[in-house]
């Protein structure tokens, strides 16, 4: 998600770098670029004038010129003012202080209500909640059905005593279904709303009733993150025809451009609440301007990670593997089976990578990466006895080649796979000494397979050419001193004493002296811990 927004931006930023001092022309330049950017990703043309109009204004203040780093306070002018035209901070849903909490969806066909509606209901029951979702569309065919489907699929219960496609009073369902919520004891009431292909006064008006009979705490406006320009408009109809109280994106994974998401906000002064990033149930956020504008400009959003890791990884498994490799006892293949099933709990891989900060620069490789790496990993895994995974080491040549008969793949990929995982129990013992658990909530971020400290893996690795000079015998250095201390390194290699470099547990880039990250090198499928990765 705005993918087109994030590049422009990223590459207006770097002509500021380095520059000691910003004239007008410098200032006007980076503007006119800015300006660029937000029409080419479909934001309001009001929105853009008054947005450029505070940067501009901002940054030919003191502020600016009185800055030690010049192009860094602009970024930071751009970051705030973004922050502010998404909606300035956080707002999340206000509950009924008796339940149950009623939330009405509006918005247009095709917009993804009754989807989003299943998305909210499962979200709201990961928080503690009981849903239950209302049909109360009963005019497009098959509404109904398919929100039945949905709600199966969220665990949600749904009110449906009509079967719709043109059957039923809406507004009667909408009024029964709190009585019914009360009687089940559920405590939150979503009530799925008719959408029409284009905005019309029948769509405003059952809305509207709908509105007055529930009395609801919170009307959220579902718009399309890839309607573009249209968004201003159908934003502005639906707040003079239902008056709704926040606003939620829908396909916004979708959306290279993301315009509705900077117009909106801005347009209306309704927050946006809740963001639609996938297809799944659990492909739904809350959103958060200040993480999205990050997001924006190329800096990450590592708290989202971090929730998602304390959210998804079992405590008591987190505990157990802290005290076990604190003990001194390396983390086994049964552990990393249990870090795979919180990874995979977190959703997208690709998601997940696209949060760090710096990953614009990885985006080819990023659409490259096949999620399904992530299964034949496991595979592999599971194709090992209990007592292999316990004990890695015992895996030979034969042992090997069944592994890799019942995985259906290679034994080059289940040696990969060992590489890899060898290099994670080094790391973990680094880890555990500097007082940090990869991969664990509390203890620094999630160790993601394939990831490493960086896109590409182990096998970004590129050897600096180290030539014989002159005065150096057989490779040596003519100095005795330097000759002991290369004859100590040396038995200290071979006897197992020298220190492991410090990378990715999951097959990262040692960034030593001798070595330097090529980014030419990136392999398709990260490399990492997955099997097809570049050596």
């Amino acid at each position: 998600m705005f993918n087109s927004l994030s590049d422009r931006l990223t590459a207006t930023f770097k002509n500021l770098r380095g520059k000691g001092r910003l004239s007008e022309a410098d200032v006007d330049a980076t503007i006119r670029e800015i300006r660029r950017a937000l029409l080419d990703a479909d934001v309001a043309l009001p929105v853009v004038r008054a947005f450029t109009g505070r940067i501009r204004e901002r940054a030919l203040s003191e502020e600016v010129s009185g800055a030690l780093n010049p192009g860094q306070q602009v970024v930071k002018i751009v970051n705030d003012e973004l922050v502010a035209i998404l909606g300035g901070q956080t707002r999340r849903l206000t509950f009924a202080k008796r339940p149950p909490t009623v939330i009405m969806l509006a918005g247009l066909q095709g917009a993804g209500k009754t989807t989003l509606a299943g998305k909210l209901a499962h979200w709201l029951k990961s928080e503690g909640h009981r849903p239950m979702l209302v049909a109360a569309d009963l005019q497009r065919p098959n509404a109904v059905n398919q929100l039945q489907i949905v709600g199966e699929r969220a665990g949600a219960v749904v009110y449906a005593p009509e079967p719709g496609n043109g059957v039923g009073d809406p507004i009667q369902v909408a009024t029964d279904s709190i009585e019914v919520a009360k009687s089940k004891l559920h405590d939150v009431v979503i009530v799925d709303t008719a959408g029409r292909l284009g905005i019309d006064e029948e769509l405003m008006q059952q809305a509207a009733d709908i509105r007055s009979a529930v009395n609801p705490d919170e009307v959220l406006f579902v718009i399309d993150a890839m309607i573009g320009q249209d968004a201003v408009k159908t934003a502005e109809a639906f707040l003079e025809g239902v008056d709704f109280t926040g606003v939620v994106l829908s396909k916004l994974d979708g959306d290279s451009r993301g315009g509705a998401a900077l117009s909106v906000a801005e347009v209306t002064g309704k927050p946006i609440m809740f963001a639609s990033t996938g297809e799944s149930m659990q492909d739904f956020e809350q959103f958060h301007p200040d993480r999205m504008a990050d997001r924006i400009l190329d800096m990450g959003d590592i708290l989202t990670l971090i929730e998602q890791a304390e959210k998804n990884f079992d405590e008591k498994q987190t505990e157990k593997l802290k005290k076990k490799v604190e003990a001194g006892e390396d983390f086994d293949l049964n552990d990393f089976l249990t870090q795979m099933a919180g990874l995979k709990k977190m959703g997208s891989m690709k998601k997940m990578l696209g949060m760090m900060p710096g990953m614009s620069q990885y985006k080819d490789q990023l659409e490259n990466f096949d999620e399904r790496e992530v299964d034949r990993v496991e595979a592999i895994v599971r194709s090992m006895t209990p007592h292999e995974r316990t004990n890695p080491k015992i895996l030979n040549g034969s042992r090997r080649a069944r592994i890799a008969k019942g995985a259906g793949t290679t034994v080059t990929a289940v040696n990969q796979l060992m590489e890899r995982f060898t290099q994670a129990q080094k790391m973990m013992r680094q880890m555990t000494r500097g007082g940090g658990m990869p991969g664990m909530p509390g203890g620094g971020m999630p160790q993601m397979p394939g990831m490493g400290g960086m896109p590409g893996g182990a096998g970004n690795r590129k050897k600096k050419a180290v030539g014989k000079k002159k005065g150096r015998k057989g490779g040596q250095s003519g100095n005795p001193a330097k000759r002991a201390q290369e004859a100590q390194a040396l038995a200290d290699k071979k006897s197992g004493k020298t220190k492991d470099p410090v990378g990715s547990a999951f097959g990262g880039v040692d960034l030593g002296k001798d070595e330097e990250f090529d980014p030419a090198n990136l392999p398709k499928g990260f490399g990492g811990i997955f099997p097809g990765g570049k050596k």
